[in-house]
């Protein structure tokens, strides 16, 4: 089985996306890369309950990609050996008339992982630069100072919505969040695949929406703004991660192989010790206990 190499995913330079893989060959059976992600999943959630002790940092983990490209499933086993406290899934929809009421920040903004957790966001702050750059309407519905139509809709204004995400994520960073940004890779050709695969199958129905074949139609747009987004906001501290998803196996051991070797690397993450006086008393403190 070949080992992950981080390089190998990480955008650490302009890319264009009909030239990054969907597929890759981990040279690895299903059974062998099941056993491998339960293996790496295990030690990803005994990091968590050292990071928690130590309590320092926290962890935000961005999931994006086309409908169909297996975010959930990969959250769902990913996390699966987690600490249930540890880890917290914040799946963002259409945003609320509260949330309306704020900038569109504001509700990642407020659930952002405390330290020591995991936080991961199911569709994230991205979904401002990508879905509304193909729908840009529903920029109207935010109910901003300078935008009265769609002719306020200007480059201008992407340009600062960019530098405003690209400012969110250094000011957490800088504050003790650790940030991984993964793109889901998918195949339009999978996509069909998966989508088909709901209609035929009964109890897969209920994810089908009519929805999702206007969007599939939209799928050149999609990439275009997916593309804009990556290559505007890969940055050192909070870079992205392109993952070939059309073997759902491979990204979910992929992006927690990932996750492992980067947060291996803070190797200030360590249980915090007793004090010296406490230490001094423990067999004391046993002996209390034996007697109790």
């Amino acid at each position: 089985m070949k080992d992950i190499k981080i390089e190998d995913f990480k955008v650490s330079e302009s890319i264009h996306i009909k030239d990054t893989k969907t597929k890759v060959d981990l040279d690895a059976s299903e059974k062998k890369l099941k056993k491998a992600l339960k293996k790496t999943r295990k030690e990803l959630g005994d990091l968590q309950d050292t990071l928690y002790a130590h309590g320092k940092y926290g962890v935000l983990v961005c999931i994006q990609g086309m409908d169909t490209a297996g975010k959930d499933s990969l959250i769902r086993e990913v996390f699966k050996d987690f600490n249930a406290r540890g880890v917290v899934v914040h799946s963002f929809k259409t945003p609320t008339s509260l949330e309306k009421r704020h900038d569109y920040l504001w509700r990642h903004y407020i659930a952002l992982p405390e330290r020591g957790k995991f936080g991961v966001f199911n569709r994230t702050h991205y979904e401002n630069v990508l879905v509304t750059r193909v729908h840009p309407k529903y920029i109207l519905g935010e109910n901003l100072p300078d935008v009265n139509s769609l002719d306020d809709i200007t480059d201008e204004f992407w340009d600062k919505r960019f530098q405003q995400i690209n400012d969110f994520e250094k000011t957490i960073q800088e504050n003790g969040t650790i940030i991984f940004k993964f793109f889901l890779n998918l195949s339009k050709e999978e996509q069909k695949y998966r989508l088909l695969r709901r209609l035929n199958k009964p109890n897969k129905n209920w994810k089908f929406s009519p929805g999702d074949l206007d969007e599939r139609e939209l799928w050149n747009e999609y990439q275009k703004y997916y593309e804009e987004a990556i290559n505007r906001t890969s940055k050192p501290k909070a870079p992205w991660y392109i993952i070939p998803s059309d073997d759902k196996k491979a990204a979910r051991y992929i992006v927690a192989e990932i996750m492992l070797q980067e947060l291996q690397k803070y190797t200030d993450i360590k249980e915090p010790e007793l004090d010296d006086d406490i230490k001094a008393k423990i067999s004391e403190y046993r002996e209390r206990l034996k007697n109790d």
